[in-house]
Order: structure tokens, then sequence, then C-alpha cells
């Protein structure tokens, strides 16, 4: 009898079709395997009127099922779980985290999501001005030193949970360097706050300007008088010594015409009867100089 090939050919197409088939379904769960992951967590849908003041975890840990040459190429960057804030309220709030919270790619299945839910605490997004608080760096040139600080915009608006808005008084700058200036020195710097969750509302820069100007000469002025002041009518004081050192600080010209007439050097006998005492010596600020140091800072005042 003569064998016909094409016979049946339906049937026989059919039946090796079901076979590969089959072994495809046998093969894949046979090379099926599970896999443990750490994926980020994406937060979305944040209300605009609150703020997290205890974010939760960047990451959970999931199981994930499927082919094993599918998972060997796998890693954590394809996966991510997320996680929806739209009905947020103020307060602490617990989120389920479930297995179609995460996004994974075709052909894994992802089986266990831990922690099953994640807590996180909301307030009520506040704003508030403060003022800038520019930030310098460096010493200028030899015979310079630092002058007027200006920044604009003065004031800036931030933006944050109420409670940590009540802790921030200033933003402040990046550093503007001033080493080795010997003329004004102006840059535009980035703003920042220190106190964590507040960041500036708008402006997210300033214009610093910093005056370089020469450093005040300073000079010793001796025999400087050490007057007495309120003494009561009918007593006498004898002050010892009569006259003390000072130290001036101004302009080159001013400094070196000082005289040590043009100082105002005194004690206060306010309420002082008689007998000896050692009072301090204090020192009346004159216009165009500076006067910050003397000695003796003491002196021996007889009443009589």
């Amino acid at each position: 009898m003569r064998y016909q090939l094409f016979a049946h050919a339906s049937l026989k197409i059919a039946s090796v079709a079901l076979a590969v088939l089959l072994w495809f379904m046998v093969s894949s769960q046979q090379a099926a395997v599970e896999r443990g992951l750490r994926i980020p967590l994406e937060l979305q849908n944040l209300p605009t009127n609150l703020e997290m003041v205890e974010p939760p975890q960047e990451t959970v840990d999931v199981r994930v099922r499927g082919a094993a040459d599918l998972l060997g190429r796998l890693t954590s960057g394809d996966l991510v779980a997320t996680v929806d804030l739209s009905a947020a309220q103020p307060g602490r709030r617990l989120f389920h985290m479930s297995t179609e919270r995460v996004k994974a790619p075709f052909a894994v299945e992802v089986t266990q999501v831990s922690p099953s839910s994640i807590a996180i605490r909301f307030e009520p997004s506040a704003t508030r001005v403060v003022r800038v608080q520019p930030t310098v760096e460096g010493e200028p040139a030899q015979g310079f030193i630092v002058g007027a600080i200006t920044a604009d915009p003065k004031v800036v608006e931030v933006v944050g949970p109420e409670s940590a808005l009540r802790r921030v008084e200033e933003v402040i700058t990046e550093p503007l360097w001033v080493g080795s200036a010997t003329a004004a020195v102006k840059s535009t710097v980035i703003l920042g706050v220190a106190e964590q969750g507040v960041r500036v509302k708008t402006a997210r820069s300033a214009v610093v300007s910093v005056a370089i100007v020469p450093a005040p000469e300073t000079r010793m002025v001796d025999n400087v008088p050490v007057r007495a002041r309120n003494l009561a009518t009918g007593l006498l004081a004898k002050i010892t010594p009569q006259t003390v050192t000072v130290r001036v600080r101004g302009t080159k010209d001013v400094v070196e015409k000082i005289k040590g007439a043009a100082i105002m050097a005194y004690v206060d006998l306010r309420g002082i009867s008689e007998g000896e005492y050692g009072l301090p010596v204090r020192l009346e600020q004159t216009r165009d100089i500076g006067v910050d140091q003397l000695d003796p800072t003491m002196v021996s005042v007889h009443v009589q």
C-alpha cells in the first residue's frame, strides 16, 4: 500500500502545533523563578494646599515572578511603586500598598509588596515673607575691609509646612567671594533656606553687592584727660591717674589730626558721696572717629 504524505494534512499540522504549544508551556513553567528587589517609591498627585512633614521611605521591597532569563536581566529601576496622594488630608495618614500599585515590565508578575502600607504626615501649606541674608567669604586685599552689604531683593516669600515656617527668619545666599578685592564686588547668587521642607516660592536668586572700602587707620592717643561728671554740688573730686591712653580709628586725615583734648573720657559720679572709689572710665563717641580701647580702664576717685 502506497504511503500518502499529505493525507490528513490538517490533522497532522494541528498535532504539531499542539505539541509545540505544550512544549512552550512546560518549558516556561520549568523556567519560572521568583526574585526579590528593592524598587523606588513614587508619590503622585500631592494636593497643592498640603506639605509632607514626615515623608515615607524612598524604596519598597517586592517579590517578582517570571522567566529565569527575563528576571536575570531585570534591575530595580525597571519597576516603580506608586502612591496616589490626591485624597490626602492634614494629619498622619496610611496608604495601602498593593501589587497593583507596582508598574512592572511585560511578563513580570509582582507577587508581594513590603511594607503593606506606609504612613505619611501632612500639614497645611503656608507662606511667609523673610529677609535675604547675604553670605560673604574671603578677606579683601591688605588695607581694605568689607563695607556695606546689600541684596536685591531684600525680602522674598517662602513656602512650606506651618510648623517649619515659624522657625524661619531669613533665607541665605550662596557665598560671594571677596578675597583680595580692592573694589566693590557684585554678583547674582542662588537663594536657599536652611530649614528642611521650606523653599523659596518665587525668586530663586538675588543680586548681592559688597562695598570694599579702605581700612580705617588706628592710633594710640596719650594724655587724654579724665573728667568728672554729675558730681554733687559742694563736693570736690580728685581722679588718679588724671589721664588715660585711648585708641582711635578713622580715616587717615582725621586720625593724624586728632588731639587728646578732642576725646571725651569721664567718670560718672552721680549719687556718689564723700569717700574713696574705684570707678570705670567711660568714653563718649566722637563724630568721624571711633574710640574702642583705653588704658587704664579704672581710676581711683577721692570725693570730699
